[in-house]
């Protein structure tokens, strides 16, 4: 999800240096994908410790975009996007 937030946000060109805001809680994103808020903790935080994303207050930051989309099995071509560039 985190993935297809940071592709929306970007072709809406809400991102800028590769620093997306979501301002949204983590018990709220959980509650989006049907997880629990630790659940969404503990994957934060998974993320963050392989160096794959950073983030402070609302301010997520994709440090390694390969490889969150990876981890994340992420595939854009549902978005139909095709005429845009999704690579960072």
């Amino acid at each position: 999800m985190l993935c297809e937030l940071i592709v929306r946000l970007r072709f809406a060109g809400r991102i800028e240096d590769h620093v997306a805001d979501l301002p949204i809680t983590q018990a709220a994103l959980g509650d989006a994908v049907g997880l629990s808020a630790v659940h969404v903790n503990r994957t934060l935080q998974a993320l963050r410790g392989d160096r794959l994303i950073a983030t402070s207050g609302t301010k997520l930051r994709a440090l390694d975009w390969p490889g969150l989309v990876q981890a994340g099995e992420f595939d854009p071509t549902y978005l139909h996007q095709k005429d845009r560039d999704v690579a960072f």
